[in-house]
């Protein structure tokens, strides 16, 4: 199949995808109960252990050619280090270098690595963003088939993004190219029935996430589990636990503007019982870059909260090590958080009826906060809404999180268990050894 109509089914069969999703999820409807207590039940065990490198030979007639695709930021961050751990691995086995092909940007670009693309500029949130870029992630999808086309990759590295990386796979595995998915997509956590038409399109797909192989498994998806990629980031950093004599809080309102936008005020509002119940409390408002400090300052003003916060721009870990317990939107940032044991509230404050009801309704996992989905349990407070919200209850959570010992204590072990099924570094090294494995099995017939 010519890559122009590969990429043109392709938007045709997430078009009609997109008008049959409220049939899917009425047909899903009758299982639902069932499937929440499965998933439940793989949370709970976290059973999932991060193996060993596997076995790989690698060949030495010519350099493997392979073509690895991200398509935002956190995936180009474990794309840029999964380049330099293949290499690294041909290196140690007196291999020819890898030659790599990418979808992506500006960290990938500056390993000398060719890009065809780059949707990590592009990255957008928001229904209106997409609609607006279908055009463009058509036209990538055409240039990345046909690369596999013309170059015929030993293996194609996808990371994470299944809304773009499973139309990808589906397309470069018509050309012979296997498919090796880093980051399995969480479809047990809203999207269940889209398992079946996924393991078609993928021979390994790489878990992260301790309850995830359980599941997959169930599912019949060939998986590998490697453990979480952010640890590898954090390898470096001492873990810490609470200075009992700290009297911060650190307060975590996300990375893109539009969730600042959306939580910080509230968030700000919901400080009120700790101030009364410890005014020497220190806020420090955490950014690992100044690129919104203009906007955090502006809501600071509008809600008369610089006298109740400030802005911390910078040095991330130096403040979470300085804190006694934080106040956090949930995200990736939750890892970092978990990584110095901090008792925390996690809250996420969306906008729109349809994602309440979508919350409430649509998904199928029993926590959406990672340390609760890591721990098996709600060992930490988390609530999501939209609007007013559960103000009080969450101004007396974050009061009882900062001073209540009994409280921080539970809080304390819950966060120790969810650490210790986590696991430890070397998702990377472990993602290399799988991806050499494949590549060297040949490609599909």
């Amino acid at each position: 199949m010519l890559p122009r109509t590969a990429a043109r089914l392709e938007l045709a069969r997430a078009i009609g995808g997109g008008l049959v999703a409220p049939l899917r999820f009425l047909a899903h409807l009758p299982a639902r109960a069932r499937v929440r207590r499965e998933i439940a039940a793989d949370v709970a065990a976290g059973a999932g252990i991060p193996g060993e490198i596997p076995d790989f030979e690698i060949r030495k007639d010519r350099p493997l050619r392979i073509f690895l695709s991200a398509a935002e930021a956190s995936g180009e961050i474990h794309g840029a280090s999964l380049a330099k751990a293949l290499w690294k691995a041909a290196e140690d086995r007196s291999a020819p270098r890898p030659e790599i092909i990418a979808v992506g940007g500006e960290r990938l670009r500056a390993l000398g690595i060719t890009t065809i693309g780059d949707p990590v500029a592009r990255a957008e949130t928001g229904f209106d963003g997409v609609l607006q870029s279908l055009p463009y992630y058509v036209g990538l999808l055409e240039d990345a088939a046909r690369h596999a086309r013309e170059t015929r990759p030993d293996v194609v590295v996808p990371i994470d993004s299944p809304a773009l990386h499973v139309p990808l796979a589906r397309m470069v595995r018509r050309y012979g190219s296997p498919v090796v998915h880093v980051v399995a997509p969480q479809y047990w956590g809203w999207a269940p029935w889209r398992v079946g038409a996924y393991r078609k399109v993928v021979d390994r797909a790489l878990t992260i996430l301790p309850h995830e192989p359980a599941w997959f498994g169930r599912h019949d998806v060939a998986t590998a589990h490697i453990g979480h990629p952010l640890l590898d980031a954090l390898a470096g950093v001492p873990v810490t636990e609470p200075d009992p004599a700290s009297r911060v809080l650190a307060l975590l309102p996300g990375s893109r503007r539009g969730v600042i936008r959306r939580n910080l005020p509230w968030m700000i509002t919901a400080l009120g019982a700790l101030r009364a119940e410890h005014p020497d409390a220190e806020i420090r408002i955490l950014q690992s870059t100044p690129e919104h400090r203009e906007l955090i300052e502006g809501i600071l003003a509008e809600t008369q909260g610089g006298d109740r916060a400030r802005l911390v721009v910078g040095d991330l870990h130096g403040n979470l090590t300085e804190a006694r317990a934080a106040f956090a939107v949930s995200g990736t940032i939750l890892t970092d958080v978990l990584h110095h044991r901090l008792p925390t509230v996690v809250v996420y404050r969306v906008s729109k009826r349809l994602e309440t009801w979508m919350y409430r309704n649509v998904l199928t996992c029993p926590y959406f906060a990672s340390t609760n989905l890591l721990a098996g349990a709600e060992v930490l407070p988390e609530h999501c809404f939209r609007g007013h919200g559960p103000m009080e209850t969450v101004s007396k959570e974050v009061a009882a999180a900062f001073g209540d010992e009994a409280r921080r204590a539970a809080y304390g072990a819950g966060i120790a268990e969810a650490a210790r099924r986590l696991g430890s570094a070397g998702a990377i090294e472990r993602a290399a050894g799988h991806v050499l494995q494949v590549a060297s099995r040949g490609r599909i017939a």
